[in-house]
């Protein structure tokens, strides 16, 4: 039987952003510019100010195997707020930065995501959806479409899909993850190192524990079953090495 471990109590969160499909008609007809502001919801390690620095100003972050150019505007976010999405986080496919499962968000599943929205400008955000897509910044996206629809599928890769969530103090929240539904995902565990950053962004964020964390994350679909909630915990707390570190798994 899965663990159960105790939690201390979060400070509280925004509520649920809807999903308002289409958006207000007057902000989708003037569809951000590149110095717009606009939000970036984060699900996955992105949540982690850290991480989040290397697609801004580029670098390579803790444990991962790129490099990445950076944004054409390196400035942090003007802001970062918690809130949750509606929908599933699942892990599937295999990273090429930490190995092991990627974090995909399917806004139509089941549940509900905690995640950080970070204000950015139009600009930046296509800067960090070129850089997940696998190329360099440079060309800003064209988001009337996602506006419009809350849905726009650029390709069918992974993270080349845009959703609009709806809106946040008058401004969009967008998003990025696969074209395919959590029921027809190749779903694979992830690896310690890629939850490590994970979990220090769902602490970042929303005041979550370690134990917390693994709570959650261990029990998404592609993680459920390769990790055990006692045995994660174990990989995330400072210096617990052990084998469920090293290998990304960890059944007891």
């Amino acid at each position: 039987m899965e663990d159960s471990l105790p939690t201390r109590p979060t400070r509280p969160i925004l509520p649920i952003l809807p999903i308002r499909w289409p958006v207000d008609p007057a902000t989708a007809a003037a569809a951000p510019g590149q110095d717009d502001p606009v939000w970036y919801a984060a699900y996955g390690s992105n949540m982690h100010t850290e991480r989040l620095a290397c697609y801004l100003g580029g670098g390579r972050p803790a444990d991962g195997a790129r490099e990445y150019p950076g944004c054409r505007d390196s400035r942090p976010p003007r802001r970062a707020v918690p809130v949750r999405l509606p929908g599933s986080l699942y892990f599937a496919l295999e990273s090429r930065v930490w190995g092991g499962g990627m974090a995909f968000y399917d806004p139509h599943g089941p549940g509900t995501v905690p995640a950080r929205a970070h204000l950015l400008t139009a600009g930046q955000f296509s800067d960090i959806a070129a850089q997940e897509m696998g190329g360099g910044p440079g060309t800003d996206l064209d988001l009337g479409t996602v506006l419009r629809t809350g849905l726009d599928r650029q390709g069918p890769g992974r993270y080349r899909t845009l959703v609009c969530l709806g809106t946040l103090d008058g401004l969009p929240v967008l998003t990025f993850t696969a074209p395919w539904t959590l029921a027809e995902a190749e779903l694979n565990a992830p690896r310690a190192r890629y939850l490590r950053t994970i979990a220090a962004g769902l602490t970042d964020a929303h005041g979550w524990s370690t134990r917390r964390a693994s709570v959650y994350l261990a029990t998404r679909p592609g993680a459920a079953g390769h990790w055990t909630v006692k045995s994660l915990h174990a990989a995330l707390a400072p210096h617990s090495g052990g084998s469920a570190s090293a290998t990304g798994s960890g059944r007891d």
